[in-house]
């Protein structure tokens, strides 16, 4: 079962975040072969970070919210909540097998809240370049369909949001994103 989380910093948690890295890597480090994706969500300036972004594939929901809930940072107080959902990987690979490469141009995490009536559950076309992971977010049976999330490179953070049907969720967030990971 594969689950997206997303842990949101505390906005006074950053020398704490720093101070943790090292366990955070660590922490990490155990789940390399569950991992999808990962990498820290950046401010504007995109130099400091404000979350931390985890895809996996885990063996079931209670796995998954030990993954989150057990994290070295979480445990510190450096997050102000945490966003975990089961996801689907609608393109079947990891960011490692991404073929625009780990640099290059402005990556982003688009996160599509919604309830109701599914949307955006195909890979958009014409967009297959500039993914880097997409699926949509589901409730831990997968029976509900809560939104989709994102992944990928875009010019900028309006065409980041493009890539999601503007009125199917009652909020889309979009936040700098870039690769994480020890290298």
């Amino acid at each position: 079962m594969e689950f997206l989380c997303y842990h949101r910093d505390r906005s006074d948690s950053l020398a704490l975040r720093m101070e943790l890295l090292e366990e955070h890597w660590s922490y990490m480090d155990r789940f390399d072969k569950e991992m999808i994706a990962r990498g820290p969500t950046l401010a504007a300036d995109g130099e400091v970070p404000t979350g931390s972004v985890h895809i996996l594939d885990l063996p079931d929901p209670a796995a998954a919210r030990a993954f989150a809930f057990d994290e070295p940072g979480y445990q510190a107080g450096v997050y102000r909540d945490v966003l975990l959902r089961r996801w689907r990987n609608l393109l079947g690979r990891t960011m490692w097998d991404f073929p625009g490469g780990r640099t290059g141009g402005n990556r982003y995490l688009v996160l599509g809240l919604g309830a109701g009536e599914p949307a955006d559950l195909t890979v958009p076309a014409g967009r297959g370049d500039d993914l880097i992971a997409y699926g949509p977010l589901l409730s831990d049976d997968a029976a509900l369909w809560l939104g989709t999330a994102a992944l990928l490179r875009a010019p900028g953070p309006a065409a980041a949001r493009a890539l999601l049907t503007r009125d199917r969720y009652t909020e889309i967030e979009v936040h700098a994103w870039q690769f994480g990971g020890r290298g």
